[in-house]
């Protein structure tokens, strides 16, 4: 059994990348059970929901995708994750190659074209959008950081605990996802500042896992 989460509030501007991405997983993932988690949190808190889903799997070595509500993985790829995710340890990412479509090629997707044959920028050192795990695992390094609020910087600061806690960087397979359109978030302010001045704190640490883990853990 594949469990997937999908963090999610409803938003005017993400409603039909929601739905495509859902609609997605139902028809290759037919025996799945597809849940979404919002942890209530104000402003929305991806990290959180993360947990919050992870933590509702009563099997720790079940295999979990957790996927963004507006990103889209390639079959081959995230079936070669799920394979290897029960025993290795490690948190798997099913692509190489994170495809962000942009306002024309996700119209060009909704009006009927395929995935790989729309306009898309290549979104270099992405580490975001599917996760391929188990709960074991993902509690194995913290899971991510619930002090990112609001957008930005919780995957760069989960890759390097996963890297220094665990001793690898996470499993990629080669392939694509693709990422939808949508109206961004605001990425200023107090709490983006506050992220980015977390996420320098996480830069600091990757040298130590000593380091890591009284900052991932608290001890």
């Amino acid at each position: 059994m594949v469990t997937v989460i999908i963090p999610w509030r409803p938003q005017p501007s993400r409603l039909a990348a929601f739905e495509a991405t859902s609609e997605w997983y139902r028809a290759n993932l037919p025996g799945a059970e597809i849940r979404t988690v919002d942890s209530g949190d104000v402003p929305f808190n991806l990290a959180r929901c993360r947990n919050v889903g992870m933590d509702a799997v009563a099997d720790p070595d079940e295999v979990v995708i957790i996927g963004d509500a507006d990103t889209i993985p390639s079959i081959a790829p995230l079936l070669e994750a799920v394979s290897a995710a029960r025993d290795s340890g490690l948190v798997h990412l099913p692509y190489t190659r994170y495809q962000w479509l942009g306002a024309v090629g996700t119209a060009a997707f909704f009006d009927g074209a395929p995935l790989e044959s729309v306009e898309a920028t290549l979104v270099v050192g992405a580490c975001s959008g599917v996760y391929v795990t188990t709960p074991r695992t993902w509690a194995s390094h913290g899971g991510q950081d619930e002090r990112f609020r609001g957008w930005g910087f919780e995957d760069s600061a989960w890759f390097a605990a996963h890297t220094t806690l665990l001793g690898s960087q996470p499993q990629r397979h080669d392939g694509n996802v693709y990422a939808l359109h949508h109206e961004t978030q605001l990425r200023e302010g107090e709490q983006y500042d506050a992220n980015a001045a977390l996420r320098e704190r996480y830069r600091e640490a990757e040298p130590s896992a000593d380091a890591m883990r009284a900052l991932v853990f608290g001890a």
